[in-house]
């Protein structure tokens, strides 16, 4: 185990952070990619090596690829983490936003992916895992651009399974519920600052004290979890396609497939305290 090479985008905190620990304990040789290196200092008292890196920008995508090839001749495992969510009124976000929530949750994996597979497949091996959300199974009011991403990923990973099954490598969907991460607070603060004020205000308020209150928090799983599911799959000779894990993810996947829509929609009016 101690040849494998797994690369985590995200890495500077939440889910990130702990699924590289996670791997370095089972023996990986981990890159930690994040744009802000700074913050992820601390790792390398594990032996954790470090990458600056933007999953917006293709020359940084490329220059690390090139160096975890260079030293270690393998990538083994690549793990898409690297996302966050752009919440408010599709009426009120601007065009601009709803692009870059794109480019940072499913163009940049999409890419990284692209760049990763030639070296998987001259070794006829390796797991991509792209880390999407039971949001990418349901939906939230004022989460529009957030869910879209989240559906996209989905559906990337399902075509791109199928495409390099016959090369040996394999995909896996990661859905976590609610995970005690600095996620809520900044997907809060979107929703404030875009939809805290004007038509959508009572939903966009009522969406912002639901993603942060002490309950939610309280009920919040750690990323911990989600690191273990993950090299979980990883070290599997035949993984799942798809683990729901943390806070409600299974259930709110069952309701969403359960219930009508409209039924469904009250459901989550009610859970999110948005208004009628």
């Amino acid at each position: 185990m101690a040849t494998n090479v797994a690369l985590i985008t995200g890495a500077s905190s939440g889910i990130g952070e702990a699924t590289a620990a996670n791997l370095c304990e089972a023996g990986y040789v981990v890159y930690a990619a994040a744009r802000r290196v700074e913050r992820m200092r601390h790792l390398t008292e594990r032996g954790i090596r470090l990458l600056e890196m933007d999953v917006t920008d293709d020359e940084s995508m490329c220059a690390g690829v090139e160096e975890i090839i260079a030293a270690e001749g393998r990538i083994d495992v690549l793990v898409n983490n690297a996302g966050y969510g752009s919440y408010g009124a599709l009426e009120d976000v601007p065009m601009e936003e709803a692009r870059y929530q794109f480019e940072v949750n499913v163009f940049g994996a999409a890419r990284l992916t692209q760049l990763v597979l030639p070296h998987m497949r001259h070794r006829r091996s390796g797991t991509i895992v792209n880390i999407t959300s039971m949001g990418g199974k349901i939906y939230t009011p004022l989460g529009a651009w957030y869910h879209a991403t989240k559906f996209a990923l989905e559906a990337l990973s399902d075509c791109l399974r199928m495409e390099v099954q016959p090369f040996g490598i394999d995909v896996v969907v990661i859905e976590p519920g609610g995970i005690r991460t600095g996620w809520p607070a900044i997907a809060a603060d979107k929703v404030r600052a875009v939809s805290g004020s004007g038509p959508y205000a009572p939903q966009g308020n009522a969406v912002a004290r639901t993603l942060t209150s002490e309950s939610t928090e309280r009920r919040s799983s750690p990323p911990a979890l989600v690191a273990e599911t993950i090299r979980k799959a990883v070290t599997s000779r035949r993984p799942r396609t798809r683990y729901a894990v943390g806070f409600g993810a299974k259930p709110m996947i069952f309701l969403h497939g359960a219930l009508p829509d409209r039924t469904f929609d009250a459901f989550i009016r009610r859970a999110t305290g948005v208004p009628s």
